[in-house]
């Protein structure tokens, strides 16, 4: 039985050496559909990930309240569109100062630019530098993680200390082969001490996230003095279960804050990280349809064109069957034999459709600066997925040739 199927192979390999510009046309045509499945389901993977990991980056058991909701609705004709009030200072130090909820922390920032340079000695950035002025519990409701040094401590926010936190970049350009900690930076000619530095977390949309300074609000307050500042009100429970009831509790607060009356809606956003990443789930799941319909009907067309392809075979090798059934071949010889032409055609198809879909997937997400994984599924789906196609383009074909007359097969010209 072994030598059977390894004299299969031989044969298959043997025909295909003999047709190779056929062979190469047949895998392209399969690669082309198999490429078109791996390389959309490796970009929406990496774009789930990105997205995902930033949004879970808020920390688990956290709600934000911010100035709108995630997704905003927009009025219809003839109807104005709902407009907030930024959150002020004002109505963050309230809100820090009533909201007493157990065992819960209060996190308060404002972006002050995404222009800044940062100078150290000779040394200096581009003007793109994010500088985020933060209170002491930022980096624990928001997950983000200290690579080396140190956080902030309460008496660094609340003494105004000249202290600052940065991010994984600054060690590739300003520093570069120096030790960032307890050095002095600048930025709008503010001297800061670098205390510690951030854990890469990437770049998501052209915004890097590695490429921040943080530094205690108070601090930051002084510096950018824009009006209409806008502030974020981050909320984290030390236990899941309580996450309601603090969010509850965070929203009668705010809206006692702002003074609106029992009959008023919010005029603010309440955000969960779970909600977020639900609701991108969500979204990225008709994503993932719409690449396996798109995929599909490539694939279609690919298993049409490669039964053709093996059904012009079968009809120029009818001489060949007519000679082997009668030196003694029998049916499922002759059928195991164009099975397993198909078989490899398909399957060489597939690897090349891997590499091309990783490739050209992976390629893109670099560019657009997505967090790239391996796609598993996807390629898992796609070896399976071409043999499927070579089992149901192949099938018709090779019973076709175990079908053949001997005696009139000899005869064909």
């Amino acid at each position: 039985m072994f030598s059977l199927f390894r004299e299969n192979i031989r044969i298959a390999l043997d025909s295909i050496k003999g047709q190779k510009l056929r062979t190469i046309l047949t895998v392209l045509i399969i690669a082309i559909g198999i490429t078109a499945l791996v390389g959309i389901l490796t970009l929406v993977g990496a774009l789930e990930n990105t997205i995902s990991g930033d949004f879970a980056s808020m920390g688990a058991n956290t709600f934000n309240i911010q100035r709108y909701e995630f997704t905003t609705r927009r009025g219809g004709s003839g109807e104005r569109e709902k407009i907030n009030p930024i959150i002020s200072y004002r109505n963050v130090r309230q809100f820090k100062d009533k909201f007493q909820f157990p065992s819960s922390k209060t996190s308060i920032s404002f972006t002050g630019t995404q222009g800044a340079e940062v100078k150290y000695e000779n040394e200096k950035t581009d003007p793109e530098v994010s500088v985020l002025g933060i209170n002491e519990n930022y980096l624990d409701n928001t997950g983000t993680e200290i690579d080396r040094g140190r956080n902030f401590t309460f008496f660094d926010i609340e003494n105004n200390n000249n202290v600052c936190l940065i991010g994984s970049d600054f060690t590739k350009n300003i520093f570069k082969d120096t030790n960032p900690i307890n050095k002095t930076i600048s930025i709008r000619g503010v001297k800061f001490k670098v205390i510690g530095i951030l854990k890469s977390k990437g770049a998501t949309f052209r915004n890097n996230q590695d490429l921040r300074v943080l530094i205690p609000l108070q601090v930051a307050r002084s510096i950018y003095t824009l009006p209409n500042i806008n502030y974020n009100i981050s909320v984290k429970v030390d236990d899941k279960q309580f996450l309601e009831g603090a969010q509850d509790e965070a929203i009668i607060t705010f809206r006692n804050i702002r003074g609106l009356n029992p009959v008023e809606e919010n005029d603010f956003g309440i955000e969960r990280s779970d909600d977020l990443l639900n609701r991108i789930s969500s979204i990225t799941s008709y994503l993932y349809y719409a690449a396996w319909i798109i995929s599909i009907i490539t694939i279609f067309g690919s298993s049409i064109a490669l039964m053709n392809i093996m059904l012009v075979s079968v009809t120029e090798r009818t001489r060949e069957i007519g000679v082997r059934k009668a030196l003694g071949a029998k049916k499922r010889t002759i059928a195991g034999q164009f099975f397993m032409e198909t078989i490899l055609i398909g399957q060489f198809g597939g690897f090349l459709g891997i590499i091309l879909g990783v490739l050209i997937g992976g390629g893109i997400a670099s560019f657009i600066e997505f967090r790239f994984t391996t796609p598993w599924l996807a390629m898992i789906s796609a070896t399976t997925i071409s043999f499927v196609i070579a089992v149901v383009s192949g099938l018709y074909p090779a019973i076709k040739a175990a079908k053949q007359d001997p005696i009139e097969s000899l005869r064909y010209e």
